[in-house]
């Protein structure tokens, strides 16, 4: 009985994880796709997708989900364990990865065939996407489901996303009986809508993520103050808010905060009529699924104000926009609104186009609801950037920009140990998974110095016989080429074991974006400029 660690193994995304629980007998945890750029290569599966018979998900996020219709494209033809809100929710949200990829493909092929390039093939297509949730069998919280002979599992809630989980698998292998819990992500508390975290009484061996390991959330700002004097402020200017939004979970979120400022009167009366914009046809089919989802999932908050015949993330002035027709129709449209996009770090989506059609406006304003990572163009915006370039345009950055803290799906270091210090009876080993490099090595660190637990953040290919409690192979990280940069999106910047090397990276960024606001400056300083940072190469070479 083995557990292989190959996925977000010193990094964020891409979680999978390979489990034996008897000889030559496999299964999954997630099945996630890599998104942005990581530091380390990610190990090869040891076996065939044909060979894995079970994966269970914790949750429906693309980096823990976002590969399932591909492993189902190799070979898989087994079945795949989630909640049923997990289910519904990747019923959708695997269609939309599924449409990016063949629509990424189809552009790269055109732009290929131009120079004579080869066809670029989807890595799966929707077709591989609706058939892979055929394989899905849904399951309910807090219920024990005996899936195979020594294989037993329970979800818990998470408390991070709608149906998200904890999963505790319950393995029987010579003789002896393993208790393995795997954290998924874990979920911040008194978030709207949805549960805290359970807690998991017991285990003998725990896979937690480490997210946010080394990082505090600040409790102390409450988001809806916050929203509101952003409300104001820009619309006594005439001007809109353009909120750039992943579309599962944290367009809920923000729907909830605005139905209690409209039913609070928290607004000026003039105001208080104000049309609030959903554009992203994915977020629009989240909402019903939310709306839809077994109230086990919901919290004490959100049950009362359904009780009452209310719906919690609907009120007068919600409008969603489905066709490309409708969206554009928005930025012909002066009226002070709120536009919701998706392209939660403006990467990508509809987000982009109300960017260039409102970053320009003093009167307007931008809001940022969630983490922009280091390269991207949201983290450019947020940084201070005069102006960015998109679609080929060079755009002046006038409008007000913000954020809206206290909002995070997430459970911080202390959250994280917090829910730790829960067990009755403690792990005799835990492995952290899912955290940068120096985040999953100081939350590793932390739990051991906490708890007197024997811990460890495994680099990808590691493996540990969980009958023995001993490690069979401790691998080495491989750390990846570095890629070649886009001129138009300045790459998210690798974070290295190194700080220094971090630190020189993240001064690069800095650089970039103070060069991006000297185009009004004199010749002679540019020119200056150009001479110190040519002679800085030279004295290095």
């Amino acid at each position: 009985m083995k557990i292989t660690f190959l996925g977000a193994a010193h990094q964020v995304t891409g979680s999978h994880t390979l489990i034996e629980w008897r000889d030559n007998r496999y299964f999954l945890v997630d099945y996630g796709m890599e998104q942005g750029e990581n530091d380390f290569e990610m190990a090869e599966m040891p076996v065939s997708a044909s060979q894995i018979e079970y994966v269970f998900l914790t949750h429906a996020h693309i980096d823990h989900s976002g590969l399932l219709p591909l492993l189902y494209k190799q070979g898989f033809r087994g079945t795949i364990y989630a909640t049923a809100e997990t289910t519904a929710l990747c019923s959708i949200m695997l269609a939309d990865s599924a449409h990016i990829q063949e629509t990424d493909a189809a552009s790269e092929t055109k732009k290929n065939l131009r120079t004579g390039g080869p066809e670029v093939v989807p890595l799966y297509t929707a077709e591989d996407a609706a058939t892979t949730m055929n394989f899905f069998n849904p399951c309910e919280y807090n219920e024990f489901y005996m899936v195979d002979e020594g294989l037993s599992i329970r979800f818990s809630d998470a408390g991070h996303l709608l149906g998200s989980s904890f999963i505790e698998f319950f393995l029987e292998d010579q003789g002896k009986s393993v208790k393995l819990v795997c954290s998924g992500d874990v979920g911040n508390i008194n978030q709207p809508i949805i549960n805290d975290p359970s807690t998991i009484l017991d285990a003998d061996y725990l896979l937690i993520e480490s997210t946010y390991g080394t990082r505090l959330h600040d409790t102390v700002k409450e988001p809806i103050p916050i929203l509101t004097d952003v409300l104001i402020r820009t619309f006594n200017r005439k001007g809109s808010v353009i909120i750039p939004s992943f579309a599962v979970g944290r367009t809920q979120e923000l729907l909830y905060f605005f139905r209690e400022i409209k039913q609070s009167h928290l607004l000026p009366a003039s105001m208080e009529g104000f049309q609030v914009y959903v554009d992203s046809p994915l977020a629009n089919e989240a909402t019903a699924v939310f709306l839809q989802c077994d109230p086990i999932c919901l919290d004490k908050e959100t049950l009362a104000i359904m009780s009452e015949g209310k719906n919690p993330i609907w009120f007068e002035g919600l409008n969603t926009t489905v066709s490309s027709e409708e969206s554009k129709a928005l930025n012909t449209d002066p009226s002070p609104k709120v536009i919701i996009a998706s392209g939660g770090m403006c990467e990508g989506g509809r987000i982009r186009h109300h960017l260039k059609h409102h970053l320009w406006d003093e009167r307007n304003t931008i809001l940022f609801v969630g983490y922009q990572a280091v390269g991207t163009l949201g983290r450019l915006i947020y940084d201070g950037a005069n102006s960015v370039k998109i679609f080929g345009e060079q755009i002046d950055v006038n409008a007000e920009i913000a954020l809206l803290d206290g909002v995070s799906g997430h459970a911080d270091r202390e959250g994280l140990l917090r829910w730790l210090s829960g067990y009755n009876k403690r792990p005799s080993y835990v492995f952290v998974n899912h955290g940068d490099d120096d985040s999953c090595t100081a939350f590793s660190k932390a739990v051991a110095e906490q708890f007197h637990i024997p811990s460890m953040a495994p680099y990808s290919g590691s493996e540990f016989d969980l009958l023995s409690g001993e490690w069979i192979r401790l691998t080495d990280p491989v750390v990846r080429k570095k890629k070649t940069v886009n001129a138009e999106n300045v790459p998210t910047a690798r974070k290295y074991s190194n700080t220094d090397y971090l630190e020189l990276k993240n001064a690069l960024l800095d650089l970039t974006s103070y060069i991006d606001r000297l185009s009004n400056h004199s010749n002679n300083e540019l020119r200056d400029l150009t001479k110190k940072i040519r002679a800085l190469i030279s004295d290095q070479d």
